[in-house]
């Protein structure tokens, strides 16, 4: 953890003289974290290189849907609940996932497998109602998705990855 602080500072320092320079800092650790979160002892890090109250660095953390306060997986898949969507059947679709990777969702929309391979999150809309329903797989947007093809999207995630030579 020591050389993760010493990281931690080094952001603090690039950015501590910007205009919105916490949410450049919360951005860059996030970013940098092994699995793409803010860690309590992060958050309590960063709070004390600016001198900032823990209570404004956790406000904006949460605030804001991009910052996460659970570690992620390496692969992020995000299931439309919008209406569009929801009457095209992406809830049978986000409970085949979560049965699939043997996880249930939290309070917050999200759940994450126990080895840190895939989250699945859902989002209120994704603006994309004439193609539904909407599945984003690692930021890339599926549309008029079915559960063969989420299910081989996953499959096809969870393939070793070929070593070159």
């Amino acid at each position: 953890m020591h050389d993760r602080l010493v990281a931690i500072e080094g952001i603090v320092a690039q950015h501590r003289h910007e205009h919105g320079a916490l949410l450049s800092i919360l951005e860059e650790v996030q970013r940098t974290s092994e699995h793409n979160y803010l860690s309590k002892d992060e958050l309590a890090h960063v709070a004390r290189s600016l001198t900032l109250p823990l209570t404004d660095v956790y406000s904006v953390a949460t605030f804001y849907a991009f910052f996460n306060l659970k570690p992620q997986g390496e692969h992020v898949i995000t299931v439309c609940r919008g209406t569009a969507c929801h009457t095209r059947g992406s809830k049978p679709l986000l409970e085949k996932v979560l049965t699939y990777l043997g996880i249930s969702l939290e309070d917050d929309g999200s759940a994450t497998t126990a080895d840190c391979r895939f989250t699945v999150h859902t989002v209120a809309c994704f603006g994309q109602c004439a193609l539904a329903p909407v599945v984003s797989v690692d930021g890339v947007i599926h549309s008029r998705v079915t559960e063969k093809e989420l299910l081989s999207f996953i499959d096809a995630l969870a393939q070793p990855k070929e070593v070159v030579v």
